[in-house]
């Protein structure tokens, strides 16, 4: 790609952007990199509004992960003119990297930048907010590709993936298909509980179904001291938890050569730096590959004191060694299973969330049997699911055994029952305990609702009224959610509210 489509109605320094909106497709990437797009605006006081209000400027994050990810891009970018006729409307993301055209198509005046112009997107921002000449502005892609190919392209149509929930919020891609209106939920402001903090992009394993190698390049690593000042920043702007995110988060390696001693830093001492050189309350992982949990990995979380949250989604994608190895993975089952019982020995009480993928080509019903079967025995905290969707370009859309669309379905449907199942059943089993809460918004009935430390959901009223957003509470948790089976509700003991330490019970 080497031109920006134009349109004299959509010149680059047009009319005045007083009000924009974002929509957000697909991973915590994605979300990290929108981060930056919400500060630059908010740094230039433009409102932020929800897609279907009146908007300037409309900037979409496209994912491109399954073939439902691709048409729900083109949706967005569709939504986006039919709600503002006479906005500019950047498109960005790994959409635009694999299938320019569509996204073009469905709307000739949108501005297209591929993920190596991530760059470039953002001073093409900077341009239309009159930007003073040399001032710092917030990076979206937060490391170069090799040779220095980020912001060195605009795109165009010629050459041709952020708080929770955010502007124009992400969306996990689980088998129910859903609608675009996913990627248009209602507006809350930026999110002050959590960050997510990139710390890598790209990724070098290529497994076969998987076309986001080609959409984001190979793996490489954001500099230590980048992602400490990310940090720094995200504490600054009253973050209390840092979720930190790649494509392939697990081989983090210091950033690039010449980084110093930063060089050869893995994920377990980066998280270490992290802990020694700031204050952080909280610290997430978003994924992470299971050869990549290693002994150092969990030693850093239990040696943490309780500020490396006792969550992990670890990727499994089948339960039978056979499709694996179709899948190109790197581990096997037996792997994987002795993997969590490790996880779930070093840290009691510990979630552990996978994904699984329905239909992958040559999988019959026993193997598919096999992966519920496994499934079952894991026990696990939750389970994303997808139907097997073939990418062009990926070995295994060429595999023989392609499985039929409505046994996908079925067998989706089956996985996601077993998904709903696993939820509450691990949010029962926090009943009569005492929880730390990150509370992060207000419910209808006047309570508050939070992530514990493992995630799961819980529910509590403030006691003095107050809003309880972005404060740490100790809660008892007295009950299931009548209104949710998979959260809790429960009484507040006492909170920690934005730079006060969390009060204790008191002893009995």
């Amino acid at each position: 790609m080497d031109q920006i489509l134009a349109h004299p109605r959509h010149a680059t320094r047009g009319a005045p952007v007083r009000r924009a909106a974002i929509a957000n497709l697909g991973c915590k990437v994605n979300q990290s990199e929108m981060d930056a797009v919400e500060r630059l605006l908010r740094e230039r006081g433009v409102e932020l509004v929800d897609a279907h209000e009146a908007a300037d400027l409309v900037v979409v994050n496209t994912c491109t992960v399954t073939s439902i990810a691709d048409r729900k891009s083109r949706q967005a970018v569709r939504r986006a003119r039919r709600t503002n006729p006479d906005a500019q409307v950047f498109v960005t993301g790994c959409s635009v990297v694999i299938d320019p055209e569509s996204l073009a198509g469905a709307d000739p005046l949108t501005r297209l930048f591929d993920n190596d112009s991530k760059g470039r997107l953002m001073a093409e921002l900077a341009g239309l907010l009159e930007l003073a000449d040399g001032r710092p502005m917030p990076t979206l892609s937060g490391v170069e590709l090799p040779g220095g190919r980020n912001g060195g392209r605009a795109g165009g149509r010629a050459g041709g993936r952020a708080a929770e929930p955010s502007l124009g919020r992400a969306f996990e891609l689980e088998a129910d298909e859903g609608s675009v209106e996913d990627a248009f939920g209602d507006r809350t402001d930026i999110d002050r509980t959590r960050a997510f903090v990139k710390i890598q992009d790209g990724c070098s394993f290529h497994c076969t179904y998987c076309i986001i190698p080609r959409a984001r390049g190979p793996a490489r690593s954001i500099a230590a001291d980048a992602v400490l000042a990310e940090v720094r920043r995200a504490m600054a702007a009253s973050h209390r938890e840092m979720v930190l995110t790649g494509i392939n988060a697990g081989t983090y390696d210091g950033g690039p050569a010449g980084e110093g001693a930063a060089a050869g830093l893995s994920l377990a001492g980066l998280v270490r730096r992290i802990l020694a050189e700031t204050e952080v309350e909280r610290i997430r992982l978003s994924s992470i590959e299971p050869q990549h949990v290693t002994a150092e990995l969990l030693d850093v979380w239990t040696g943490s004191g309780g500020r490396c949250l006792p969550h992990f989604h670890i990727p499994l994608e089948s339960g039978d060694d056979t499709i694996l190895r179709r899948m190109g993975r790197r581990y096997d089952a037996a792997f994987y299973g002795e993997l969590v019982a490790r996880v779930r020995r070093a840290i009691p009480g510990v979630a552990v969330h996978a994904d699984v993928i329905a239909g992958f080509p040559g999988e019959d019903d026993a193997a598919w049997a096999r992966t519920m079967a496994f499934l079952r025995v894991l026990d696990l905290a939750g389970v994303h699911v997808f139907r097997y969707s073939a990418r062009p370009g990926t070995p295994a859309a060429r595999m023989v055994g392609q499985v039929d669309g409505r046994t996908k379905k079925r067998r989706a449907a089956e996985a996601l029952t077993l998904a709903a199942e696993a939820r509450p059943r691990f949010a029962e089993r926090h009943l009569g305990r005492e929880l730390r809460v990150l509370f992060e918004r207000p419910l209808p009935d006047g309570r508050w609702l939070g992530h514990a430390e493992s995630h799961v959901l819980v529910a509590a009223a403030p006691r003095d009224g107050r809003p309880l957003e972005n404060a740490i509470g100790l809660v008892r948790a007295e009950s299931v959610d009548p209104t949710a089976a998979d959260r809790l509700a429960g009484s507040l003991i006492s909170i920690s509210r934005a730079q006060e330490p969390l009060a204790e019970p008191a002893l009995k």
